[in-house]
């Protein structure tokens, strides 16, 4: 198991600069500059042939209380054909309480599995919007991995203090806080997923 190491965010500057073709190079940087939810997948599905996610979790870290959990029911399999997956496969759509938009912090445990080559580095870039406004963002490096493993990626967010207008306004708008999941390795971008959060 491993406990990731966050980088300092540099924050947003400017709005967004990244438009580009899918396929394109897309580097950390670039990410890091935008400044509103990507319109769409900055790279395809078929660009990771190096990692599977086996299981998924969000809990409090301070209770261990758990918020949401997946874990995969299928088979290991590293088949090109099997890797394929549909662009709706990327979004997920979660409904958690209200009072989770109140806590400092939400940790988080991604067991995964690497393939057949080793992985230098493994970072991911995580940016969280509400009506394209720029909420927070997280930089996690879990660094080396070593081929044909399994990993756990242990990862606490600290999470920046939102007033009681921001929340109610959240709470009132269902599906419009949404966040980018950018993932690279060896500053390769590799995995672009989404997520839409209602709270109630």
């Amino acid at each position: 198991m491993s406990l990731a190491r966050s980088r300092p965010s540099t924050g947003s500057r400017k709005q967004e600069t990244l438009v580009r073709k899918t396929g394109s190079v897309i580097t950390p940087e670039a990410v890091l500059k935008l400044t509103k939810e990507s319109p769409k997948f900055l790279c395809p599905a078929s660009a990771n042939n190096v990692i599977q996610f086996l299981e998924f979790r969000i809990r409090d870290p301070k209770s261990n209380e758990v918020f949401f959990e997946v874990k995969r029911t299928t088979d290991l399999s590293w088949d090109p054909s099997y890797l394929e997956v549909d662009d709706s496969a990327r979004s997920i759509h979660y409904t958690f309480s209200k009072s989770i938009l109140t806590y400092p912090s939400v940790g988080t445990t991604l067991v995964f599995a690497v393939g057949a080559k080793e992985l230098k580095s493994f970072r991911m870039i995580e940016r969280h919007y509400f009506k394209d406004r720029l909420l927070k963002s997280f930089d996690f490096d879990f660094g080396f991995c070593i081929p044909n493993s399994i990993n756990t990626w242990e990862s606490v967010y600290n999470v920046p203090k939102l007033d009681s207008k921001t929340i109610n306004d959240i709470v009132a708008n269902p599906g419009k806080t949404a966040s980018d999941s950018f993932y690279f390795v060896d500053d390769k971008l590799i995995m672009h997923t989404k997520a839409y959060y209602t709270y109630v």
